[in-house]
């Protein structure tokens, strides 16, 4: 779909993908006991593919992206809706474009989250109340009516966003991955499932890089308190974790979570000294740019502040020279790359006595560019070279979560 909606395909490149995704879903739909029921409408959205493909040839735009990249979901609820019904399952389809109403920021669209409560009552409630419900994820439709996406992350999100709308009891979020873990178990293969978490909890271990959930993904169940379980749809029956307002244990080390590709910039200007508006004016210049800052530490004549390559925060893959040159107006600019942030995720840290000493001891032997606490009670973050990364929370883990 990416292809066909960058526009760059040739004619005959163009027909041979379109038909190779005629192939795949026909394939599927010709299992089912009466393919004719979904078949109509899986060439109606195939032949929509056809002609926003031939328009991306003449000229690409991110709304012909939209509409492309969102007809997967539109095919897959067809066939998932009819599948269930031949099984006993009184499913019914329905286009989550009638409901989730996003602004026209497309590939990255903002859901209006008022009109979507309100269509919700009267369009998704009462089916919800007669039937299960097959939709979609990832997809809205703007004021216009044309189709918008949410961005990474946005099938969860958009789950997120209906339970907040329907008010549901629970949302349960199937991955491949049977539930959230102390770090990933790829680095440390000792990485032990956690069976409950809280708000809070997740929420900075999505923030800091933990790629179970998507940030945006809790926001609406934070919202309204409604618990989440996250397991794994290839295996069930190792249950997996419930995220919930509060929780029975809050240890004082609960998850260590990795983001690399992070971007630190050091400004410096013997100005800054018992000056007022500097750090206005540099964020003004970061905001024109519609650059984030993650994290910030400041002295009396300097300011260090992280860019997030990874998307999580909306930073640029590197500081723009524009940006550059308009920060030098102000101060000495100095950037480095190739950084990754470790946060330690837990409980009352400000509380707690001598778990700095025991953290320190486990670091001293690397360079850290960057230390932040204080905002949060929920995690003290690091900065260092990705070379030193893997091994640093290899060296926590162990020591902070696997000894007896």
């Amino acid at each position: 779909m990416v292809e066909l909606a960058n526009g760059v395909a040739s004619a005959e490149r163009r027909q041979a993908i379109l038909q190779q995704l005629a192939d795949i879903h026909y394939v599927i739909i010709d299992q089912l006991a009466d393919p004719t029921r979904v078949e109509k409408e899986v060439k109606a959205v195939l032949d929509s593919v056809a002609s926003a493909a031939e328009a991306a040839s003449f000229q690409s735009s991110k709304k012909l992206t939209d509409h492309l990249v969102a007809c997967g979901e539109l095919i897959s609820t067809y066939i998932l809706a009819q599948l269930m019904r031949e099984r006993g399952v009184d499913a019914v389809r329905f286009d989550i474009r009638e409901v989730l109403r996003t602004d026209d920021h497309y590939g990255r669209a903002e859901p209006q989250l008022a009109e979507i409560a309100q269509l919700a009552k009267e369009k998704l409630v009462p089916l919800c109340e007669q039937y299960v419900v097959v939709t979609q994820g990832f997809i809205g439709s703007d004021a216009q009516g044309n189709t918008t996406t949410l961005g990474r992350g946005g099938s969860d999100y958009s789950a997120a966003l209906i339970a907040e709308a329907v008010q549901a009891c629970g949302l349960e979020i199937w991955t491949d991955v049977p539930g959230i873990y102390s770090t990933d178990p790829r680095i440390a293969p000792k990485a032990a499932p956690i069976p409950e978490i809280s708000f809070s909890e997740a929420s900075e271990m999505a923030n800091f890089g933990a790629k179970i959930l998507h940030p945006s993904t809790l926001l609406p169940a934070v919202r309204h308190g409604i618990p989440v379980f996250v397991g794994s749809s290839k295996e069930p029956e190792k249950g997996g974790t419930w995220i919930r307002k509060q929780v029975e244990s809050a240890p004082l080390y609960r998850a260590l979570a990795l983001r690399c590709n992070q971007t630190m910039v050091t400004l410096r200007s013997a100005q800054m000294f018992h000056a007022y508006g500097f750090l206005a004016k540099v964020f003004e210049i970061l905001a024109k740019h519609k650059i984030s800052v993650d994290l910030i530490t400041t002295s009396e004549i300097s300011v260090s502040l992280t860019l997030d390559k990874t998307d999580t925060s909306g930073g640029a893959p590197e500081l723009p020279e524009a940006v550059r040159t308009e920060l030098e107006e102000l101060c000495t600019v100095e950037v480095e790359y190739n950084l990754c942030l470790i946060a330690l995720i837990g409980n009352k840290m400000k509380e707690s006595r001598g778990y700095a000493k025991q953290v320190f001891g486990v670091l001293e032997d690397y360079n850290l560019r960057m230390i932040c606490y204080g905002a949060s009670a929920h995690n003290l973050c690091f900065l260092l070279h990705e070379s030193v990364s893997k091994q640093a929370v290899q060296k926590l883990h162990k020591e902070l979560f696997e000894q007896e």
